[in-house]
């Protein structure tokens, strides 16, 4: 059964056999790893933010970042629900992209949960896409590698179809979870492990391992459909993948400068702006295409709490590390 639907004769209700072992293990492992925001106190981060804890730099980080991904995230939750299902119709992907989807709505209660308890003016926080420019720019510049896909009469009829839906899976997958959401992650990150709003940090610690799924998924997604639909991926198409990474690093590089504009907790925008290469240098290989950057990860403590190799390899590590979020031990 093809992954996607081009033949008359597919039937994507009939789940059983499976033919996608891969995807029901995402699914398995999305599970595995529940949690909800509730969960998390948020007593503490809340007298940090009403006292005099926390320096205008670090709010401003703190600030941007929820604004950026209380928009990014329901924008990738529409592009699974209104694009990607209609078209990826093997039946253990569609199960798994419906498990996203919920994960999606955790994250988007996750920020209505981080607003409520911080007392923000919802106007202001969600109003981030539009106020600043920096946010504004990435989410547009996803969104419009969507748009051909998004068409009422969008068909997958040639290869010109395909690349269209596999502009939308590196736009997605691979640049807005697999780059944008990263430099947000270290921020936050960052600041939870000075002790600093370690609630939310908490709620990004959670996130981040869904979105390492979520990557994982998208990029097995994109090199299934290449050994199904040989010859699509051309050079010249794997080339403007590379152009859309770089072009998508220089847009993530001005957020990192402009959200973390002085020196904090000991870090600078020039090693945010190094850890984006890092992860795209990543990515890239991921897609089987050459690294760019050559850039080494500015912050090792990183990836040993949330160890980035599970987004490769995270079948091969013990279950007990994905458990129910009530269970997690961070």
């Amino acid at each position: 059964m093809p992954i996607l639907n081009t033949d008359a004769e597919h039937d994507p209700n009939k789940i059983l056999p499976i033919d996608y072992d891969w995807a029901r293990e995402y699914y398995t492992a999305g599970v595995n790893n529940n949690w909800v925001p509730e969960e998390i106190p948020m007593q503490d981060d809340i007298s940090q933010w009403e006292g005099e804890a926390l320096s205008a730099a670090e709010r401003q980080l703190i600030e941007w970042n929820l604004g950026f991904f209380s928009t990014a995230e329901s924008l990738t939750a529409n592009n699974i629900v209104l694009a990607l299902y209609e078209y990826v119709t093997a039946p253990e992907c569609r199960q798994y992209l419906l498990r996203q989807a919920y994960e999606e709505a955790i994250h988007t209660d996750t920020f209505i949960y981080c607003c409520d308890s911080l007392g923000f003016d919802p106007d202001y926080l969600y109003g981030m896409y539009d106020r600043v420019p920096s946010i504004e720019e990435k989410d547009e510049f996803v969104v419009d590698l969507t748009r051909a896909i998004n068409r009422p009469d969008f068909t997958i009829d040639t290869g010109d179809d395909v690349r269209a839906l596999l502009r939308d899976l590196v736009g997605f997958y691979v640049i807005m979870e697999g780059i944008f959401f990263y430099a947000g992650f270290a921020m936050m990150l960052a600041l939870k492990r000075q002790q600093k709003m370690v609630g939310i940090g908490q709620q990004f610690e959670y996130i981040m391992r869904d979105e390492s799924l979520h990557v994982g998924f998208g990029v097995d997604l994109i090199n299934q459909i290449r050994t199904e639909q040989p010859g699509v991926w051309t050079d010249e198409f794997g080339q403007e993948v590379i152009d859309l990474i770089t072009e998508a690093v220089e847009l993530e590089k001005v957020y990192a400068y402009e959200a973390c504009p002085d020196d904090i907790l000991g870090m600078n925008p020039e090693q945010f702006a190094e850890y984006v290469e890092h992860i795209a240098d990543r990515r890239l290989g991921q897609l089987e295409l050459p690294e760019q950057y050559g850039r080494e990860n500015p912050f090792p403590w990183l990836s040993e709490q949330v160890d980035l190799n599970k987004e490769k390899n995270f079948f091969e590590t013990q279950v007990t590390e994905y458990q129910s979020g009530g269970s997690l031990d961070w």
